[in-house]
């Protein structure tokens, strides 16, 4: 893979918080070389085998590839200042939550396309989840951007913006959620008398091997479930109080409705701003 497979030199990552940082760190852990990489944070902080600078005009010649890795609550304040820096050959990719390709494309005119990216906190460890969209990067580009992110694990590009914010919804918040379901797991292992790290080791490696021997084995949840509970042994009767009126079901859709929620009011807050 490193024999072929190149960060674009150069490329800039706007902001470096946890997602933009999960990536890096998925990229230096699958060997790519990240000395293309232009680090633009202000507050200066060093990151590992990147150039880092505090404002775009130390950054160098216009980039290739441009990653805006901060919050999307700051574009309006950023923006104005990176889109002189852009050439006609800038290649966009966007972290930013909820913030649609029309309102980046208004702000940021010059650019050669403009990509959003959905992630997920794993491709740190190269077992994460990227939705890729764009209605306007040409084939290479899509290949390319495919290539760097398949690095990190699973990257797919989607067929509009709506199913990007399902992807969103739930493969990039699902991490979060999984983490209260392993934490619960483990609380309930120590009401039951284990230490807490004990509970908390039993919880995490159960959670790990089910989902690895479901992907390793292509086998469906149901399938697993049924494997585990015997006929009216103890597995069967905790199931029956998850399934009792579909309560787990209905739990995790309220859960991730109010996260897609959120991410459709970023959006409009994202339109408001090019309005106002």
């Amino acid at each position: 893979m490193t024999g072929t497979l190149q960060i674009p030199d150069p490329t800039w990552f706007v902001g470096c918080g946890n997602m933009g940082g999960a990536i890096l760190d998925g990229w230096r852990t699958g060997g790519l070389d990240l000395s293309p990489l232009t680090i633009i944070r202000p507050s200066g902080i060093p990151v590992e085998g990147a150039r880092v600078v505090t404002s775009f005009a130390a950054a160098g010649p216009p980039p290739s590839l441009v990653v805006l890795a901060f919050k999307p609550q700051k574009l309006d304040e950023i923006a104005p200042g990176l889109r002189q820096y852009l050439s006609a050959r800038t290649v966009v990719v966007s972290l930013l939550a909820g913030v649609e390709t029309a309102s980046l494309r208004q702000r940021l005119p010059g650019a050669a396309a403009i990509v959003r990216a959905s992630i997920n906190l794993p491709v740190a460890v190269r077992r994460g989840v990227t939705g890729l969209y764009s209605p306007d990067a040409d084939g290479s580009t899509r290949e390319q951007l495919n290539n760097l992110f398949s690095a990190l694990g699973f990257a797919m590009w989607m067929a509009d913006e709506q199913k990007l914010a399902a992807l969103g919804s739930v493969a990039g918040a699902g991490p979060a959620y999984v983490a209260r379901f392993i934490a619960a797991l483990a609380k309930a292992g120590v009401k039951r008398g284990l230490t807490e790290q004990i509970a908390a080791t039993l919880a995490l490696e159960t959670v790990l091997g089910t989902a690895w021997m479901a992907a390793t084995n292509k086998e469906s949840m149901e399938s697993v479930a049924r494997r585990v509970a015997s006929p009216n042994g103890t597995t069967e009767v905790g199931l029956k109080v998850l399934d009792h009126d579909h309560v787990l079901d209905e739990l995790v859709a309220v859960t991730i409705d109010a996260a897609a929620q959120r991410g459709a009011e970023l959006a409009e807050e994202a339109k408001a701003g090019v309005d106002g």
